[in-house]
Order: structure tokens, then sequence, then C-alpha cells
């Protein structure tokens, strides 16, 4: 899936997890050591084997300090796609934005999944 044919907005972060789920972005990733891990297939794969297609950031509307943001990734290598959630600002974890890091690095050198 292109980039640009994702919406800008879902709503919520709730609401966008499942508005991502319907474009197909089914997977839920997280950060073991290195690598993102879905556990839902038993998938264990390098940063560089993936993409960001999207970023979006949420603040909680009753305390600003509580902010997120929400990745929809692909790998077109592996024909996967989903999501991981991260903190930002003072949040952040500081694993996760290392591979985000990593992450961002690719999206220039790999074709989106159409």
């Amino acid at each position: 899936m292109k980039q640009d044919n994702l919406k800008e907005s879902f709503g919520t972060l709730s609401e966008t997890i499942n508005g991502l789920i319907r474009a197909g972005y089914i997977h839920d990733f997280n950060i073991q050591e290195e690598c993102l891990v879905c556990r839902q297939n038993n998938v264990t794969l390098a940063p560089e084997d993936f993409q960001i297609d999207k970023v979006y950031r949420f603040e909680g509307a009753s305390n600003p300090d509580d902010q997120s943001i929400l990745y929809a990734i692909s790998s077109p290598h592996f024909e996967l796609k989903g999501t991981l959630v991260n903190g930002y600002g003072i949040s952040s974890d500081a694993a996760t934005s290392k591979i985000i890091e990593r992450l961002e690095t690719n999206t220039t050198t790999k074709p989106l999944i159409d």
C-alpha cells in the first residue's frame, strides 16, 4: 500500500489502529533486542527488512504529556504490514526509538507495498 493511500487521521489511537487493520496492517509488531517481532506468526526480523509507510502522533486530551506515536510499517520482501506503537517526547522508549531511526533510513531505498 502506498503511503499516500493512508488517511491522514482516523481519530484516536484505537480508531487509527482499527483503520490500519482494515487497510491491511494486521500485524502487531514489538521490539525485542534490536529486532521487530510479530508474535502472531512468530516472526523476528531485522529493521532493515521494514519501512515506515505512515506516522500518526497522539496527545492525551486531559494530559498533553500522555503522548504516543503509531507507525504503519511494511516489509515488501516478507509481505507483512503492521503497526508499532511508541511514546514520544518524555514517554519515548529508547529501544523502540533506536529501531525507528533504522527504519526511517530504509524509507528512501525500498519501494512501498502496492
